[in-house]
C-alpha cells in the first residue's frame, strides 16, 4: 500500500478526514475554553478586589 492510497482512505477519504479535523477542533476548544473562562474570572476577581479595597 502507498502513501496516496493510505490518504485516499478507499473513496472516503473526505469523509474519513472530515470527521478527524472536527474531532481535533473540538478537543482543541475543549481546552481553550476553560482556560480562557479562567483567565476572566481571574481578572473579575482582581477587578472586585481592588474595587472593595477603594471603598471606606
Amino acid at each position: 500500500m502507498n502513501l496516496q492510497a493510505f490518504f485516499h482512505m478507499g473513496g472516503y477519504a473526505v469523509y474519513v478526514w472530515s470527521s478527524y479535523a472536527i474531532a481535533l477542533v473540538v478537543l482543541v476548544a475543549n481546552i481553550l475554553a476553560p482556560l480562557r473562562q479562567r483567565r476572566r474570572l481571574l481578572r473579575q476577581l482582581a477587578r472586585r478586589q481592588r474595587r472593595e479595597r477603594r471603598q471606606p
